[in-house]
């Protein structure tokens, strides 16, 4: 066999070369790959002389005799370098050496991506009319960070990087023969039509190309909210479903599971219309999908009694001595805004109950929903006729698992939080601290665009914290603490500001923000984040933060991350900011304030306190938080994610933050109400049996159901029912009251019946926040001989859960 590789740019030093020249040689023994080079091909001129460039000729015989071609494409501007599209360009002018001629998509890129969106835009332009070629669907090969990917002999370094392109390569080669196959059909003799009709027919029905290693109705990307919601519903239909999460088990749940637990609601449909259209504008919102929205939060209580097996409780009805009974009026200057509420599963906040109950749902229906934990979703498979999304691929224990989804895919995995490139893409803004699961990287956005979805909403985010969504610097991957906490008055009252990057202020301190967003001229917006903003203080402002570290609305030991310096000029040298710049605005600061008025940002007079004239003086370097992301692909009421001309991509379903419905400003709960309402609806329309287009005869053929179709069974990784041993004087305690799952401890007692052990045998708690709970509290209780010892700050859930199990187990000493 016979392949020709194009090397999609011109350029001298190109890792896609080389990645055609590792192709070349690892596969060597199945096929002669000719590596073409396109640096010495003029660009396209349709006003050039009526023969082609010699240059040209000659690589459309090359292509003509190979039996298939691939180009490796790296990736420009989210796009293929202009040398290849001119290439591509002579190719289908007076000449068509593509056309029909079975091709396959690799790339190389310096980032993580690997040139996914190179690649999606190249099948758009081979899909052209005059290239036609016949494009492998699915399979696709990114190699991702190129510049570290390959040794020093030009062999790619990791084994299942290598893994999977020889799957790759292989589905490839298959494709080919496939081809070949059908061809064959148009150069038969009249009495071996038939034969060959039938052998044709077999192609698409069976699709040979792909070698399934298990069988579902439904595939669910993603075991957060939305996710778990989608399988339930999906198994209630009759569906056998697997759900699959990139994260290991007991980090499962995404944001839904750290989140305050809060469901946005109302009652009244034409006011919370009113009220969402409001925050939206002026940016418009489907007008079908924002009527099923608000139509399942005026429906949200029996929802939430219906098939959560709990009563509703109401935030502004029954809790309203409560701070948070304001919050349920988010933005209360827009009408229909007192039709607002919000719903929670117990008369509690942000203790993962709601979490609990939608992940038990799925254990309940353990016989119809297989899990994977540390599973993450690579690409789906879309039928390259008609279009149709027939399956995906699953890392599953370090194998790459080609996964048949008979009636639907639902894509559930949350937003890009944790992809820098798409935060520098889309949002344009420097890294951004995440306050939620940092298992969301922007994987069903990748998905999405491989099949040729439509995108929306990619600018809208959302975050939390002090001042406009601020907290203390950490380091890049570790997640903002006390982020909920967003009103201090000790940051915004006294000798105190925030500045930019350049050593001045940029907004208006005192300002409560509304998840992240503060007033900017009639409308509510996070600003633009700065790169290292910093909060300013004096020596007597130091000396009231720390007599109100206490505060519930605080920052613990937020003093810890002060840098001191004896002026202002030093200061500035140790923060890397302006020092002039930082002067005049203490010196103006101070003008303010003893005119009681701040001219520059208006802040209350009453805030305003000029800085001491001379030092110490201090700075805490903070960071802009994300809370979540709102983009994805675009959807309809249905939960069918939609391609750029508005139609469904059938088979292919998408519900909670990936794609939510919320553009510009948004109130809070809204995210976890969607995935209530958009988990149900695209779990409930993937999982009906589908009447679809299988062959090229256009003939109707039913999907059988995943029950009767036999396959690999490679099991759930739910975990059964476990046992725990016990000896003499060694007792089992369980708690359910942290943000995991039920934590079980088994304590030992010496002779004198005092605590002389606390072991941890079972729990699911976050391994950030909860790390310090789960190591130091046991050793704690041991020396004092009691479970009730203080709480860790910041993981006062997880040491709550721990006190209780250890008291449990104390109970059932004799």
């Amino acid at each position: 066999m016979k392949i020709m590789g194009i090397v999609g740019t011109n350029a001298r030093q190109s890792y896609n070369r080389m990645l055609l020249q590792y192709i070349q040689k690892h596969f060597a023994n199945q096929f002669a790959l000719e590596i073409c080079e396109i640096k010495d091909i003029p660009l396209f001129n349709e006003n050039h002389p009526a023969a082609d460039p010699e240059s040209i000729t000659v690589l459309a015989e090359k292509i003509a005799a190979a039996d298939g071609v691939i180009i490796s494409t790296p990736e420009h501007n989210h796009s293929v370098p202009s040398p290849l599209k001119s290439v591509i360009e002579w190719l289908s002018y007076r000449i068509h050496p593509l056309a029909n001629k079975s091709l396959m998509i690799v790339g190389a890129s310096y980032h993580p991506q690997g040139s996914s969106r190179a690649q999606v835009h190249l099948r758009q332009i081979l899909d052209s009319p005059g290239v036609n070629p016949r494009v492998l669907p699915g399979n696709e090969f990114l190699l991702g960070n190129a510049k570290t990917a390959f040794d020093s002999e030009g062999n790619i370094k990791n084994e299942k990087t290598v893994s999977f392109l020889e799957q790759c390569i292989s589905e490839f080669i298959k494709f080919i023969n496939s081809n070949k196959l059908i061809d064959q059909k148009t150069k038969t003799i009249p009495d071996q039509e038939k034969t060959v009709q039938a052998l044709t027919q077999s192609v698409f029905a069976s699709s040979p190309k792909i070698q399934w290693d298990a069988n579902y109705d439904v595939v669910v990307l993603g075991f957060g909210g939305a996710g778990a919601t989608a399988a339930r519903f999906a198994a209630d239909e009759g569906a056998k479903v697997l759900l699959v999460d990139a994260a290991p088990e007991g980090s499962e749940g995404g944001n839904t599971r750290v989140s305050h637990q809060l469901i946005a609601s109302g009652d009244n449909f034409d006011n919370l219309k009113s009220y969402y259209k409001q925050m939206a504008e002026p940016i418009g919102i489907d007008d079908d999908v924002l009527n099923t929205f608000v139509e399942g939060l005026v429906g949200m209580n029996n929802y939430v009694k219906k098939y959560l097996d709990v009563e509703p409780f109401s935030i502004r009805k029954q809790w309203i001595e409560s701070d948070l009974s304001a919050v349920t009026e988010e933005y209360p200057e827009f009408s229909g805004v007192h039709s607002a509420d919000m719903t929670v599963v117990h008369e509690g906040i942000a203790d993962a109950a709601l979490w609990k109950i939608l992940r038990q749902k799925v254990v309940e229906r353990a016989d119809k929903i297989d899990v994977w934990f540390n599973s993450p979703a690579l690409h789906l498979i879309q039928d390259s006729q008609t279009k149709t999304i027939i399956g995906v691929q699953v890392e599953h224990e370090h194998v790459v698992r080609n996964i048949q989804a008979q009636n639907g895919v639902v894509l559930a995995t949350g937003g890009f939080e944790n992809n820098q490139q798409m935060i520098e893409d889309y949002l344009q803004e420097p890294y951004l601290s995440p306050i939620g699961t940092t298992y969301n990287k922007g994987a069903g956005i990748k998905m999405a665009l491989e099949v040729g979805a439509d995108l929306w909403h990619m600018r809208s985010y959302e975050s939390l914290g002090q001042l406009h969504g601020l907290s203390p610097k950490q380091p890049k991957g570790v997640r903002s603490k006390y982020a909920t906490n967003i009103f201090w008055p000790i940051l915004f009252t006294g000798s105190i500001i925030t500045i930019g990057d350049d050593g001045t202020r940029y907004f208006k301190e005192d300002d409560i923000n509304r998840h992240g967003h503060i007033y900017n001229h009639g409308f509510w917006r996070i600003p633009l984040s700065q790169e290292h903003p910093a909060v300013i203080f004096d020596q007597k402002q130091y000396d009231k933060i720390q007599a109100d570290n206490d505060n519930p609305n605080g920052y613990p030991d937020i003093l810890k991350f002060a840098i001191k310096a004896n002026n202002l000029a030093e200061l500035a040298n140790k923060i890397g900011t302006n020092a002039d710049n930082l002067q005049q605005t203490i010196t103006d600061f101070n003008y303010f304030a003893q005119k009681g008025k701040d001219y520059a940002y208006q802040r209350e007079p009453k805030t305003l306190t000029s800085f001491s004239e001379n030092g110490p003086y201090y700075a805490i370097l903070m960071r802009q938080n994300m809370l979540n992301t709102q983009g994805g692909a675009r959807r309809n009421s249905r939960c069918q994610v939609l391609n750029p001309n508005g139609q469904p991509i059938a088979h292919l379903y998408e519900a909670g933050e990936l794609g939510a419905p919320f553009a510009n400003q948004y109130a809070g709960g809204g995210n976890l109400a969607d995935c209530l309402i958009s988990g149900k609806i695209a779990g409930q329309n993937a999982a009906q049996v589908k009447v679809d287009i299988q062959t090229p005869t256009n003939t109707a053929t039913m999907v059988q159901p995943a029950m009767q179709v036999t396959t690999n069974n490679l099991g759930s990784d739910l975990q059964k029912e476990e046992s725990f041993v016990t000896a003499s004087n060694q007792y089992l305690g369980k708690s359910n009251a942290g943000m995991g799952d039920e934590i079980v401890v088994r304590i030992t007692l010496d002779n004198n019946k005092k605590l002389e052990n606390v072991e941890v045998l079972k729990q699911s708690e976050s391994q950030d926040v909860s790390k310090e709970a789960l190591e130091t509290l046991p050793k704690t209780m041991v020396t004092k001989n009691t479970y009730n010892v203080d709480a860790i700050s910041g993981a006062t859930r997880t040491s709550a859960a721990l006190k209780e199990a250890v008291k449990d187990a104390l109970s059932k000493v004799e």
